[in-house]
């Protein structure tokens, strides 16, 4: 019981990140008579948005919801740990390429705050207490690449299309398509490092906890 209210408590802060993060940027649109669809448009245009409404969706499943099959697939090992490796990503990567380009103020520095690395760390204490250990096999990594490689191809065609690229390291018109091609090579084998990792860990704790059943 006290591990459900936990697990609640933090669906509900990535929400309400993911609520104050919205109402500012329907705010900045509002004040620039700015189109507020392109406003919402913009907003899941990033892969932090992205990932922490993924880590929401599975947090709120695992405390609330019922017996389903989204439910199925959002708890299962293999599509947790992957949200999981997705916003180990977006945590990291805002601490080391991103940071230090602005110094947000008031409930912009709440909202980034929480969903840069509040909600990063709350999910990989989730994911090493709460997710089932020892199913995960190298062949789930390839899927989770699916995800980062998919949204890399829609932002720079939608960037391409429309001139707005939701990251200054991926800014073709600024960089350049080779230099982005690296940067983004970069990044995706840091992802892919993270989930090694995970699988490493999932691997570790697995076989602990299958000798510990197995003893008398």
């Amino acid at each position: 019981m006290r591990r459900e209210v936990a697990i609640g408590l933090a669906a509900c802060l990535g929400w309400s990140a993911l609520a104050i993060q919205m109402y500012l940027v329907f705010w900045v649109r509002w004040q620039e008579q700015a189109s507020l669809l392109g406003g919402l448009v913009n907003f899941f245009s990033y892969f932090t948005v992205l990932s922490n409404t993924l880590v929401a969706v599975v947090l709120s499943h695992a405390a609330f919801g019922r017996e389903s099959a989204a439910r199925r697939f959002f708890l299962s090992p293999a599509t947790s740990s992957g949200i999981a490796a997705s916003i180990v990503l977006v945590g990291l990567a805002y601490s080391l390429l991103l940071r230090h380009l602005w110094q947000p103020e008031g409930w912009q520095w709440l909202a980034d705050e929480l969903l840069h690395d509040v909600m990063p760390l709350l999910f990989v204490v989730y994911w090493w207490c709460c997710v089932d250990k020892g199913s995960l096999r190298p062949r789930h990594l390839l899927a989770w690449l699916l995800y980062p490689l998919v949204y890399f191809a829609y932002a720079l065609l939608r960037g391409h299309t429309i001139g707005f690229y939701p990251y200054p390291f991926i800014d073709v018109a600024s960089l350049g398509f080779t230099q982005v091609l690296i940067n983004a090579l970069a990044i995706l084998l840091g992802f892919i490092a993270i989930g090694l990792l995970l699988l490493g860990l999932d691997h570790w704790q697995g076989g602990r906890l299958a000798k510990a059943r197995t003893q008398p």
